[in-house]
């Protein structure tokens, strides 16, 4: 048996997929988490968290159950966060409370208990808009849209009266969040580095893309789009777009992240770097919840664009996956298409309770939603 692994955070979607791989790997793998009830609904220990994981139950913001979870432990994978990019525009104290504070609670755990390595999962929303060039091929890094453009059905990134064009977003883009959630996840990062670099924890940061696959958290608004899209079509509802559904993301297979994860702590490469990792493709809004209705033979229902705007959403970012190429070893191994067939496998007989109007109904109320 090689070393314990403790994620946190790890009875979640990724966090499980990722305790799996790494009991495949030999390892012996420990969780954090509180089951916050947005993810895991009513019940305790999701079924489909492996019967090996030891289970610590208890949240990240609790410095004795941290002191506990870290018991014998050789490194850590820091998952635990409130996500979510239009809930944090309205719960800020809660997102600025789990995701900065219980990072700082967990750091000052390991700068008493040093570990090996300390993985952080970032993310690609601290970039705010990705990269833009125009037709003479030179790159910008635009700021926010207004909301005078979007009055005026605007949508699209424009410098000097030009529209620009979106190209994949490298790693040495500085970030710009635009979001709570954000600039919470941004913190994240930068933390763990800081504190890492001082007390000679190696630390790597992985600014994970859209991801999607099986045990996604189907009821709950806030998660990735893909799920948001499924659980609209199980309840044989339109999956609502916003915008004009032309806003181009980059969707990886959990599959991928999971890999990525174990290169992280196992190469010595990755010591003090970040990472984007995604798929290095890219597909439009509007492309993707028609993809997921013909998985889930739900093509006959036609996608709602609202030409609406949410407060702290951007245009385009999607990965330059180079350096994790380069330096890590990485390769994205699963196609859009057969990741959709399998979460298509997986969302068979699922129950799910579609919310996305309580949650419009909520970024309406606070002016969050235009």
């Amino acid at each position: 048996m090689k070393e314990r692994i403790l994620i946190t955070g790890g009875a979640g979607f990724v966090g499980s997929h990722l305790a799996d791989q790494l009991l495949k790997e030999g390892y012996a793998v420990r969780v954090l988490d509180n089951l916050t009830q947005q993810v895991h609904g009513d019940q305790e220990w999701p079924d489909y968290l492996n019967q090996y994981v030891e289970r610590v139950e208890g949240d990240v913001r609790d410095a004795a159950k941290v002191e506990e979870a870290l018991q014998d432990v050789s490194a850590v994978y820091h998952f635990a966060a409130a996500v979510g990019v239009g809930q944090s525009m309205y719960q800020i104290n809660h997102y600025t409370d789990v995701n900065n504070r219980g990072t700082a609670v967990l750091l000052e755990a390991l700068s008493k208990r040093p570990v090996k390595k300390l993985v952080v999962a970032s993310s690609m929303s601290l970039y705010g808009e990705g990269l833009y060039r125009d037709a003479s091929g030179n790159i910008y890094s635009p700021p926010e849209r207004s909301v005078k453009a979007f009055a005026e059905g605007q949508w699209d990134v424009f410098y000097g009266g030009e529209a620009l064009q979106p190209v994949a977003t490298p790693e040495t883009k500085l970030p710009s969040p635009s979001s709570v959630y954000a600039l919470s996840k941004y913190d994240q990062e930068r933390l763990c580095l800081i504190v890492g670099s001082a007390y000679n924890i190696p630390v790597t940061a992985l600014r994970f893309f859209n991801i999607y696959g099986p045990r996604q958290a189907l009821s709950n608004p806030y998660t990735g789009v893909l799920a948001i899209f499924s659980s609209r079509f199980l309840n044989n509802k339109p999956p609502i777009i916003f915008e004009d559904g032309k806003q181009r993301r980059d969707f990886v297979s959990v599959h991928d992240i999971t890999r990525a994860c174990v290169l992280a702590l196992e190469n010595s490469n990755a010591d003090g770097e970040v990472f984007n990792i995604g798929s290095g493709e890219n597909y439009s809004i509007a492309d993707i919840a028609t993809k997921v209705g013909q998985v889930l033979d739900k093509a006959h229902i036609a996608p709602e664009i609202t030409g609406e705007y949410r407060v702290g959403d951007i245009r385009h970012c999607f990965s330059n996956i180079d350096k994790a190429r380069n330096l890590l070893g990485y390769q994205p191994r699963v196609s859009l298409e057969d990741g959709l067939e399998e979460l298509s496998q997986w969302l068979q007989g699922k129950a799910s309770f579609d919310r996305v109007d309580t949650m419009r109904n909520e970024l309406f109320s606070r002016g969050l939603s235009l």
